[in-house]
């Protein structure tokens, strides 16, 4: 099964070659800032599994160690990825043409979610960088945030 999405107004489109994994929300402030909500809803897949259809993203460096994709024309956030070859590439799980079907499993960055947000209670949640693998050991040491406060 391919999985399609795309932006609001329909200038980028893309498929998925592969089922996405991984599905989580991330309540840390970068992403806070990205999606200009909550969390952001995030599916990954391999980096070489996603075909632009219609269109292509526009790419911010949120950070020394990360891009988010978006579509230049209506600002909806596509994408995001570690700048790591062997990193996955996260979508929106809002972007999906079925978002109903991608449902979360994890938490991430539960430092900054806001107190009086009550979302998937019952999903596992960690902080920024707690259970990484060893050899990701010290990733975001020395990141620097080129977002705006």
């Amino acid at each position: 099964m391919t999985r399609t999405g795309g932006c609001q107004c329909g200038a980028v489109r893309y498929a998925l070659a592969e089922e996405p994994t991984g599905s989580h929300v991330c309540h840390c402030r970068m992403c806070q800032k990205a999606t200009g909500g909550l969390f952001a809803a995030l599916t990954g897949i391999a980096k070489d599994k996603i075909e632009w259809t219609k269109g292509a993203p526009a790419f911010f460096r949120s950070s020394s160690l990360a891009t988010r994709g978006f579509c230049q024309t209506c600002g909806t956030p596509l994408t995001f990825a570690y700048d790591k070859p062997t990193s996955r590439l996260y979508v929106t799980i809002g972007s999906l043409d079925k978002p109903t079907t991608v449902p979360i499993e994890r938490q991430f960055g539960i430092e900054s979610r806001l107190p009086w947000v009550k979302f998937c209670e019952d999903v596992p949640g960690e902080r920024t960088g707690e259970a990484l693998p060893s050899e990701m050991a010290g990733f975001f040491d020395g990141m620097t945030n080129f977002q705006q406060e």
